[in-house]
């Protein structure tokens, strides 16, 4: 099972927990400020997230959606 994040640039804060919890380490830190003023999180690889769902359950900000992709056969 392959999965895939969606992160609210809006609603991120840019705590970096996420970025802590990663088991791949596909999150980082965003260089461009989003409107209320914070570096929020951002998917540098999303073809590596396996769909843990750690980054969604550490966010404060409820900021993270987990998507689960299935092959069909």
């Amino acid at each position: 099972m392959k999965g895939m994040i969606e992160i609210d640039r809006e609603l991120c804060k840019g705590c970096s927990y996420c970025v802590e919890v990663c088991p791949k380490k596909i999150i980082i830190i965003d260089s461009v400020f989003n409107s209320s003023g914070y570096f929020p999180a951002t998917v540098k690889s999303m073809e590596e997230c396996t769909g843990c769902t750690l980054c969604a359950t550490v966010c404060p900000e409820v900021a993270i959606k987990v998507y689960h992709l299935t092959e069909k056969d």
